[in-house]
């Protein structure tokens, strides 16, 4: 089993979402996040006054799927449909998930996916 996760920007999580979906991956955990790579932060201006935004918006993407193939599948969608070629684009990571467990049924591992 494994564990997509992908930080992008938030004008590209519709387009992400509807890439997985096409890709048949179905489930998937939203969370909005902030924080900064290589970008920085940036400056704003704010009734004339310039202010440093240390921490820029983004949006965090799980995904759990249960083999290689479809990790592979997740992460070329996530991939082809988050780009703009701009700095910031984001970073997808893939993980091992060593179980899982349906709190309702308590079915494990694949099947609880």
């Amino acid at each position: 089993m494994k564990k997509v996760e992908a930080i992008i920007k938030p004008f590209k999580l519709e387009d992400v979402k509807d890439a997985l979906v096409a890709a048949g991956i179905e489930g998937m955990t939203i969370s909005e996040v902030k924080g900064y790579g290589r970008q920085q932060g940036h400056s704003e201006l704010y009734r004339g006054a310039e202010y440093v935004v240390d921490f820029i918006p983004k949006v965090r993407i799980e995904v759990y799927v249960s083999n290689k193939n479809y990790a592979d599948i997740a992460v070329k969608a996530i991939q082809e449909s988050a780009y703009t070629g701009k700095i910031g684009d984001g970073k997808i990571f893939v993980s091992n998930i060593e179980r899982t467990v349906r709190i309702r049924t308590s079915e494990e591992d694949a099947e609880a996916l």
